[in-house]
């Protein structure tokens, strides 16, 4: 079975930003984003893979037998746009999504080009949502 890329490695956050992140309000956006999901889940920001910021950990399984670890929240600060990793598919989360603001769907991410372009209240609030979701279904550092 393949070993996925979206692993632990330990090198530095900042580091990465300073060095990957070529425009500053990019930059800019990603320190606030590090210091809110930060905040709100508790767990210090950490490289998973060469361009993801996580925060803290959580076993998946699925029925195929696949499994690993992924961070319970994060963002890729992508040329494009921002990836966000904080998408649990529930009710909530989908009824959440009408308030965020301008973004798109991805199969398991959201894309924001800036974070001015959405409400970051309501993102809290999705956050919240999908740490719930990982602590009710999967083994997290959460609990």
């Amino acid at each position: 079975m393949a070993k996925t890329k979206t692993s632990y490695t330990g090198d530095d956050v900042m580091a990465f930003v300073s060095s990957y992140v070529d425009n500053e309000e990019k930059k800019a956006d990603s320190i606030h984003l590090i210091e809110l999901m930060q905040e709100w889940s508790g767990f210090e920001p950490k490289m998973w893979g060469p361009t993801i910021i996580g925060f803290g950990n959580y076993h998946y399984k699925y029925a195929s037998g696949h499994e690993g670890d992924a961070p319970i929240l994060g963002f890729a600060p992508r040329k494009a746009a921002f990836s966000l990793y904080v998408f649990s598919e529930t009710e909530r989360s989908k009824l959440l999504l009408a308030d965020l603001g301008k973004f798109k769907m991805g199969k398991a991410c959201i894309y924001i080009k800036k974070l001015a372009d959405i409400n970051i209240s309501t993102l809290h609030e999705l956050c919240k949502e999908s740490i719930d979701y990982i602590n009710t279904h999967h083994e997290c550092a959460c609990r």
